[in-house]
């Protein structure tokens, strides 16, 4: 039974003051080499810079020419260079022969580095190792947060998954700290923080450590509650076909930065066009794909302002359908399906096999893969030599390295003898009714990178059930973003404990998700309703369009307001690609 959605939410805090700051920090440390210069950025940095100081702006303070970096000689006859940079070795050894080079053309120039969101004394090492540390100047610009919607701010930082997830490196878990401490200094203080997760716990910490060195100051809360969550905590949401409108047009156009480029198939024309999405979203979240259209032919019939608009929309509606309408993206859907209820196993192993010896797609096929090793907690030692065979005599032998990596995860595993899905569930029941265990036992940790996932359904009802129809135009519930098949693990949990105030009654489930969680109620509490209502709930690791729908519907239901911050937006073929033994 759905919730009568409340009226009564409360409003969001004005974030384009986080553009307004960041913005005038680049200013000031533009002006720190006065006079004309030329300016390097680095690919990434090209769109998020658009959103907080265009061109014109740039031009304004001295900045002359703008270029790409890319790795190759320069060419600016400046004899001031400057280099917006993220705190890359690459990057910075490109820099130092830039340098090296003009010193032995005999070319004096000056040089500053401006590394973003922050520097790392790896990246000034390696100028010292080159020998040009005294020959630069660098700073910091703090440019953590970027607005790209009402209710959606991005880190912008894709790195962050892999670089802490796989890699071990938790060098960005400082950047997640001052995330919070400047929207803590902004918009808090926050009076109840909770979190899942290794990262979180740090990222937390961090936080509190940066709290506890400055000065705070009383001033009343916009925000009042503060979630934070790893996403490694839940693999199975963003590893689900997306069909809520703006998660198939990541999927299939790929937004980047707020921003979605759409081809001649869209603009029925022989150019492409990039749309920035300034349109206000409280009126199309959560729309499927005929809503949608339904939406851009009705409310926006009769703006003359708005006709680009619409037969934009309209032309990537009808992209969409064209692809995900045929028979292939059903018969997908069904075996997504399938996997998450636990039901046809051997149906859906069939269908995997199928898809992989076919070629239909490198990602795909990973992507069910990991879907149907989570969902089972491990693949059957049989199954996974056999699928495994098959996926490198299709794609390539040199994806050796990205089964490591996903296994590393736990994306991709085989079940060890004794550790099939009823063995584990009593192992973990054993030590949830073991009173005297007040932390991680030898034994449950025994259990670290397995996903536990069906146990975790039964416990939380992710999966609906289904003999009982779901009615997608009255959804009673979150399951509703995938067709009323799964609610994301990751908004249960968040929906959980604000019911519960905390963690109390949910022992069983933190076991299932290795620990790692806490709550902590903040030195002050908020003294307005309005701020208690709205939650600010950070992904580290990164976040789906699902997912934000998925928080925009219970926040209706419950009149909440919720903030998604993220590390990057992302989806499935994101996810995979990250952990291609060939990224970059």
């Amino acid at each position: 039974m759905a919730h009568s959605a409340r009226r009564d939410s409360p409003e969001l805090p004005d974030f384009s003051l986080l553009k307004r700051l960041a913005r005038d920090q680049l200013i000031y440390l533009l002006e720190q080499l006065p006079g004309k210069k030329d300016l390097f950025i680095e690919a990434d940095l090209m769109s998020p810079l658009d959103r907080i100081a265009n061109v014109s702006t740039l031009k304004q303070h001295e900045v002359d020419k703008l270029y790409k970096v890319e790795y190759k000689p320069v060419i600016s006859t400046s004899d001031q260079l400057c280099f917006l940079i993220r705190p890359r070795i690459q990057t910075v050894k490109w820099i130092c022969d830039v340098v090296n080079a003009d010193k032995a053309a005999g070319k004096f120039r000056r040089y500053k580095l401006i590394f973003t969101p922050q520097k790392f004394y790896a990246c000034e090492a390696v100028l010292e190792e080159q020998g040009i540390f005294g020959d630069v100047t660098t700073d910091e610009w703090a440019f953590y947060l970027l607005p790209l919607d009402d209710d959606i701010i991005s880190l912008e930082l894709p790195e962050f998954f892999r670089d802490n997830f796989l890699a071990g490196d938790q060098r960005w878990v400082r950047t997640a700290g001052s995330t919070l401490h400047l929207l803590h200094s902004i918009y808090g203080p926050f009076s109840k923080i909770y979190g899942i997760g290794r990262c979180s716990k740090m990222a937390y910490e961090s936080w509190r450590e940066q709290v506890e060195e400055g000065e705070t100051k009383a001033r009343q809360a916009e925000i009042g509650n503060v979630f934070l969550i790893d996403r490694d905590v839940d693999f199975v949401t963003p590893l689900c076909s997306q069909v809520v409108y703006e998660g198939l047009v990541d999927d299939i156009f790929r937004i980047k930065c707020g921003c979605v480029e759409f081809g001649p198939d869209v603009t029925s024309s022989d150019k492409r066009l990039i749309l920035v999405d300034t349109e206000s979203a409280s009126k199309r979240r959560g729309m499927d794909i005929k809503q949608m259209k339904t939406f851009v032919s009705e409310e926006l019939k009769g703006l003359k302002q708005e006709h680009r608009l619409l037969s934009l929309h309209i032309g990537a509606s009808e992209s969409i359908m064209k692809k995900k309408t045929k028979q292939d993206f059903q018969e997908l859907l069904k075996t997504e399906h399938s996997l998450l209820e636990g039901f046809e196993i051997r149906e859906c192993i069939s269908f995997i096999e199928e898809h992989i010896n076919r070629q239909v797609s490198m990602i795909e096929s990973l992507r069910l893969l990991c879907l149907l090793s989570i969902t089972e907690n491990g693949l059957l030692p049989k199954d996974y030599r056999s699928l495994k065979a098959q996926y490198l005599q299709s794609y390539g032998v040199d994806h050796l390295l990205t089964f490591a990596n996903l296994r590393q995860l736990g994306l991709l595993v085989e079940q060890q003898p004794g550790e099939t899905l009823t063995v584990m569930e009593s192992k973990v029941g054993k030590l949830v009714n073991d009173k005297t265990a007040g932390k991680l036992t030898d034994a449950f940790s025994s259990l670290a990178k397995k996903s536990n996932f069906r146990a975790l359904s039964k416990k939380l009802n992710l999966v609906p059930k289904s003999d009982e129809e779901y009615d997608l135009r009255v959804p009673r519930d979150m399951a509703y973003i995938f067709s009323g098949a799964y609610i994301p693990l990751s908004c249960k949990l968040i929906e959980q404990v604000l019911e519960r105030d905390g963690w109390t009654g949910l022992e069983e489930v933190t076991r299932l998700l290795n620990g790692h969680e806490f709550a902590v109620t903040g030195s002050t509490k908020s003294d307005t309703n309005d701020a208690q209502r709205i939650v600010l709930v950070m992904f580290l690791g990164g976040c789906t369009f699902s997912e934000i729908s998925a928080l925009r519907f219970l926040g209706r239901e419950r009149g909440y307001k919720f903030i998604v911050v993220t590390t990057a937006i992302t989806n499935s073929s994101r996810l995979i690609e990250a952990l291609l033994d060939n990224h970059v």
